[in-house]
């Protein structure tokens, strides 16, 4: 029986759904999409993800819309990067037609779980892969594991909408021509010191440098980062960012509106000439920031928000695209006949 959830509260964090979706690799080959109810996983102690770190995922949504249709968002584009992903950590790859099939049937399976309209809340799916052979010496497994499961989420900032960032020195979020570029747990495991700390001071999060020089602006961990100036869309390039889908997006939207985009490096003295900033990824969408704090220098750089905004503009048009209110005619989204 489904969870009495007021949809207008949610926060991002996991609600208990009835089904997921899993296949497992054995024997050189993966075997047929399985329906569980269970939302534990029997494993091995010796099983690599745990040891080696041979753990991809990935994040989309699904909505529900005006139309009382749902939608998914590039759902591909998840299935390409997680095999990019698994390509790089040396994992089985689960093949992009299969990934697609089991998304759309996770989401079918717990429909009731979609948020209704307008409720600021949507239905977050999670595609994992594991390694799940049990190895001792430093080596890829032999057997994994995919699993997608789906929770209803609200905003992954709390809050007005708007954001804060303490700018991060200290600590880096991925080594050069390391992890960075992929959707890998272990990238994530090493942000959790930067972000606690930012946390405890009253920050929503940090602003990394790049992890070389420390001169130029990388990302914020949870999402990408983009500034806005003199009419253009300016987002940091480099090896160690995960490529978000959604700022990919809005690159696209950015040209499509009449921005100019610019995808390169950015000094960090740059970030000063920002008339506005802000994080994007699937769980942030597009979320504003305020300010940023550098406590090495003790300066506050200062952002524009508000509905006047090329952000708020950015995040209007990427929205009523996935929510179906505005022509798709980049292709993105994937209509869910299948459900009521």
């Amino acid at each position: 029986m489904k969870e009495n959830l007021d949809w207008a509260k949610l926060g991002f964090s996991y609600h208990k759904t009835p089904y997921n979706i899993r296949c497992y690799y054995r024997n050189g080959k993966w075997g047929e999409l399985e329906i569980h109810s269970d939302e534990t996983i029997p494993m091995h102690m010796a099983a690599s993800c745990l040891h080696y770190g041979q753990e991809a995922f990935e994040g989309l949504k699904a909505y529900r819309c005006k139309d009382g249709k749902v939608r998914l968002f590039r759902v591909d584009e998840n299935a390409k990067r997680m095999a990019s992903s698994s390509e790089y950590l040396q994992m089985a790859v689960f093949p992009v037609e299969r990934f697609i099939e089991a998304v759309h049937k996770v989401v079918e399976l717990n429909a009731e779980y979609i948020p209704p309209y307008e409720s600021g809340a949507s239905l977050y799916i999670r595609p994992l892969l594991i390694g799940t052979g049990a190895q001792v010496g430093v080596k890829p497994a032999d057997e994994y594991l995919f699993v997608v499961f789906v929770t209803p989420v609200g905003p992954y900032f709390k809050g007005d909408g708007e954001i804060t960032m303490c700018l991060e020195r200290k600590y880096d979020r991925a080594a050069p021509h390391g992890t960075g570029h992929i959707k890998a747990g272990g990238n994530y495991g090493a942000s959790l010191t930067a972000y606690v700390e930012s946390h405890d001071k009253g920050f929503d999060g940090v602003l990394y440098l790049d992890p070389k020089e420390k001169k130029y602006i990388d990302e914020v961990g949870a999402a990408n980062f983009f500034g806005i100036k003199d009419g253009k869309y300016v987002t940091p390039d480099s090896p160690s960012i995960l490529p978000s889908i959604t700022n990919k997006s809005l690159c696209t939207i950015a040209g499509d509106m009449g921005l100019t985009v610019e995808r390169r490096h950015v000094p960090l003295e740059e970030l000063s000439t920002f008339e506005e900033a802000g994080a994007c990824g699937t769980a942030a969408v597009i979320t504003p920031i305020n300010n940023i704090y550098d406590p090495e220098e003790d300066k506050t750089y200062r952002f524009k928000t508000g509905d006047d905004t090329w952000s708020h503009k950015l995040y209007r048009r990427l929205v009523d695209i996935q929510y179906g209110q505005a022509e798709d005619k980049f292709g993105w989204v994937t209509v869910l006949d299948s459900i009521r």
